[in-house]
């Protein structure tokens, strides 16, 4: 079953079964305009998490707390949007990246974002929604997520393709993230890293981009040498553009996918990590 969801399909889960939806837009586009009951959460995007065990603790305590504030006891699916599915950098993704990892039963990601919702002529809000509060069912951490220990065993090993899909000008190292040329301490990228820039997993439909559908998606994993069968590392600077990336390969099939998701915010902090600097080199 997909996990993407169409805005009359999901009108109509709202009017008949346990849903809380979750807006991850900054507070003041979610003030100007939102779907019916729909729950603030901005945090999904903005907090930068690492990969150490410290981090991933912060991590799960952090949204356990704060999905179980928005409603989510297990019962309810969790549907996450944005704005559209290109201008946040992936950001309502990167919550049903989070959920997974936290092993949530029910998630779905709004096709088209809130752009799609407003295109097909659906009612918004402008209410502060105030929630029930529940108790989140955190349970074991699903096997998606690497830790940077774990890609430099994967570089070594060799087996596993490690995919960047950051923005162009942070591939070729004239950029160190989407904050700023020189918001983190080192540019390029990931020895070995192949890149397909997460864009190219889109398409423009008549609301906005939309997802590429799956023979497509794949033509675009050849370009990287992945098949179905390729196990997978993603990551891009934050986690975001990878989740939008993990997201759209799960739904093609490719089977084995995880993502480093403190990704470059945290490799390029620690100057024991190799990195790849410059234009890149022809493979």
């Amino acid at each position: 079953m997909s996990v993407l969801i169409e805005p009359d399909d999901l009108q109509a889960a709202m009017a008949n079964e346990p849903t809380v939806v979750i807006d991850t837009r900054d507070p003041a586009a979610y003030a100007r305009g939102h779907l019916p009951g729909a729950v603030n959460l901005r945090e999904i995007f903005t907090h930068l998490a690492t990969s150490d065990p410290q981090g991933l603790e912060v991590l799960k305590g952090k949204f356990a707390e704060m999905f179980g504030a928005a409603g989510l006891s297990g019962k309810e699916t969790a549907v996450l949007y944005e704005d559209a599915m290109d201008s946040g950098f992936g950001q309502s993704c990167r919550g049903y990246f989070i959920l997974n990892y936290l092993g949530y039963p029910k998630i779905k990601v709004l096709h088209g974002g809130y752009q799609a919702w407003q295109a097909a002529g659906l009612p918004t809000s402008t209410e502060t929604v105030a929630p029930t509060p529940a108790t989140f069912p955190l349970g074991g951490p699903a096997d998606v997520m690497v830790d940077a220990d774990e890609v430099l065993a994967a570089m070594d090993a060799g087996g596993v393709t490690l995919l960047d899909v950051r923005d162009v000008d942070e591939w070729i190292g004239a950029s160190s993230s989407p904050y700023g040329r020189d918001f983190s301490p080192r540019k390029g990228r990931i020895p070995g890293a192949r890149w397909i820039e997460w864009y190219r997993m889109m398409k423009p439909g008549a609301a906005g981009p939309v997802f590429k559908a799956k023979d497509e998606v794949l033509a675009e994993c050849l370009t990287a040498g992945i098949t179905p069968e390729t196990p997978v590392i993603l990551y891009c600077f934050k986690g975001a553009r990878a989740s939008n990336t993990f997201l759209i390969f799960k739904e093609a099939g490719v089977k084995n996918v995880k993502i480093y998701f403190g990704s470059w915010n945290e490799w390029s902090q620690d100057p024991e990590l190799p990195i790849e600097e410059g234009f890149p080199r022809a493979c």
